[in-house]
């Protein structure tokens, strides 16, 4: 490929990843996003016709009697996140390594 069809590609991607990023701001006006716990137990109760309880609170928040901050929520989902983005990125570093290594044997 030449340069100048590189730019062309690249203006092209550039132009496709601001279209996906900003076209939903704009025709999702108004929309409510919620979680997909609220989302279920609304769902049950349309469908029994009875009030949604659950079987068991979560351990943490019986520990602190209460719900736990949405800032401690983030934290934790973005803690297990990190993990198993590690564990997937060790296992693939060690793997590609394993590789090499094997070749040079």
């Amino acid at each position: 490929m030449t340069k100048t069809k590189n730019r062309g590609l690249i203006l092209i991607l550039l132009i496709a990843v601001l279209l996906i990023a900003l076209v939903p701001l704009f025709a999702l006006k108004g929309a409510e996003f919620g979680g997909s716990d609220d989302a279920g137990s609304v769902m049950i109760g349309e469908i029994t016709g009875t009030e949604y309880e659950p079987w068991f609170t979560p351990i943490l928040e019986t520990l602190i009697d209460g719900e736990l901050p949405g800032e401690v929520e983030s934290l934790f989902f973005c803690l297990q996140t990190g993990i198993g983005v590690g564990v997937i990125a060790f296992s693939f570093g060690y793997l590609a390594a394993r590789k090499k290594y094997r070749r040079e044997e």
